[in-house]
């Protein structure tokens, strides 16, 4: 993608007003996209992003400029201007890059530049006719089938020049089920990293037909009663919880400006011993892996609650001044546009020893949250509200009618005190992740959990 010589000159070129580190950022991905709605093609996208970032640090300075022009001439002068930024003495310095290509641990059977948008279509379509079949009240359905295939160099002053390749494939399924008078939606979009053999082996017609059983439950569904009450977050997406109310407050981006409710609390009780949380970008082929983070640095398995006890940060290299710890592989950053920052991966809470079903009947009353939604959430407080996308009452410990229009509200720190019950079985969702770096693939994941009490918004 670059020569070493011409990345060694720019590297030095950044240095040349008195950084005390500079960093390259080079890009060549490839996107495909075609999306299905109401049976019939509405979008065929194929695009390609290519560019290179200039990263530049002095002390607890950080400048970040970029350009999609690789030749000699724009590199040095993205170089130039990230340089002159910083106005200490000028300085020559020697930089020697030594080359290498990331351990790849998420093989790839089949790139997406191996198949064409007729075969993306095909299982579209498919899907399409599962979801129609479910009921007549589905009236709209949408498919949609991204991949990408992308290509990075990353060097720095530190010597580091390493390749790495990252292909991504996901497919997106929405149903809206209406009666005419109200709608309700069911949604979900399994993803990985990996190539077109991600969607020879998924099962389209069942995510597809899943999606739209939700819409037709939803609308036939009662308005969720409002009040104080446990609640039961099911599996997989319900790790989205964890993800917003609590994984952004205990990355370094957040810590290090001290924005974060878990700020100086390492080695303190932040949980119940129920709780163990990691975030592992090790995983093959899950949709959050990395070979190396953004920054050149190997991915990790970085456990930051171990039964209760708050054990580590998310940590980048710029961050990892701010606050003094080691970087742990999480610098990352949606495209040659964005400087990295630290970020999540494969997040999750980790499997505890409740069975499912104890779970439920020795809860009472209460709301069941078998699939959630989106929602909002503050870092630095950890206040949060998400909305229920399938949820159920439960009454005198067994599921009873669905509801709908439910919403948990609460603070990420008295969650996490009171969660009671963690289940045997972990599983993960797929989803995009935004913050300061841009949008970026992501795994949410959890057992069954039991929040003992909580606030429910409803009617």
């Amino acid at each position: 993608m670059v020569k070493r010589s011409l990345a060694e000159l720019a590297l030095m070129k950044a240095l040349s007003t008195g950084g005390d580190f500079a960093e390259l950022f080079f890009e060549d991905r490839v996107n495909n996209t075609v999306v299905l709605r109401g049976g019939k093609v509405e979008d065929i996208n194929s695009g390609r992003q290519h560019g290179a970032g200039v990263r530049l640090f002095k002390g607890l300075r950080s400048v970040y400029a970029y350009t999609n022009d690789f030749e000699e001439a724009g590199l040095l002068e993205c170089a130039s201007r990230a340089a002159s930024a910083l106005e200490y003495a000028p300085q020559i310095r020697e930089i020697t890059l030594t080359g290498s290509i990331a351990a790849n641990i998420h093989p790839i059977r089949r790139l997406p530049g191996d198949v064409k948008n007729a075969w993306r279509t095909e299982r579209l379509r498919s899907g399409h006719a599962a979801m129609s079949a479910v009921s007549a009240e589905i009236k709209q359905t949408t498919l949609r089938y991204a991949d990408s295939d992308q290509r990075v160099t990353i060097a720095n002053s530190d010597g580091l020049f390493v390749s790495d390749r990252r292909v991504y494939s996901r497919v997106a399924c929405s149903a809206v089920a209406s009666n005419g008078t109200e709608s309700q939606t069911g949604f979900n979009g399994p993803g990985a990293m990996r190539g077109a053999e991600f969607a020879d082996n998924l099962d389209i017609d069942g995510i597809s037909r899943d999606a739209a059983e939700t819409a037709v439950k939803m609308l036939h569904a009662r308005v969720c009663p409002a009040g104080q009450m446990p609640v039961i977050i099911d599996k997989a997406f319900g790790g989205v919880v964890f993800h917003e109310a609590c994984g952004h407050s205990l990355e370094a981006s957040f810590i290090g400006r001290e924005l974060s409710e878990f700020c100086g609390k390492l080695g303190q009780r932040i949980a119940t011993d129920k709780v163990t949380a990691i975030d592992d970008g090790t995983i093959p082929g899950e949709w959050g892996s990395l070979n190396i983070d953004d920054e050149g640095t190997p991915t990790t398995r970085l456990t930051l609650i171990e039964n209760g006890i708050l054990k580590n940060y998310m940590v980048d290299k710029f961050n990892a001044r701010r606050i003094n710890m080691p970087i742990t592989g999480s610098g990352r950053r949606e495209g040659y546009m964005y400087a990295p920052t630290s970020r999540m991966r494969n997040t999750f809470i980790a499997p505890g020893e409740d069975d499912p079903d104890e779970i439920i009947s020795s809860m009472d009353d209460g709301l069941y949250a078998k699939k959630m939604g989106g929602g909002s959430v503050n870092p630095t407080t950890g206040e949060f509200n998400f909305a229920v996308d399938e949820g159920y009452l439960v009454r005198g410990g067994k599921i009873a009618e669905p509801v709908r229009g439910a919403s948990l509200i609460g603070r990420g720190s008295e969650i996490l005190m009171k969660i009671d019950r963690v289940g045997r079985e972990m599983a993960m969702g797929q989803g995009m992740c935004g913050s300061f770096s841009g949008s970026v693939p992501t795994n949410v994941g959890q057992p069954m959990i039991r929040i003992s009490s909580m606030t429910v918004g409803g009617r």
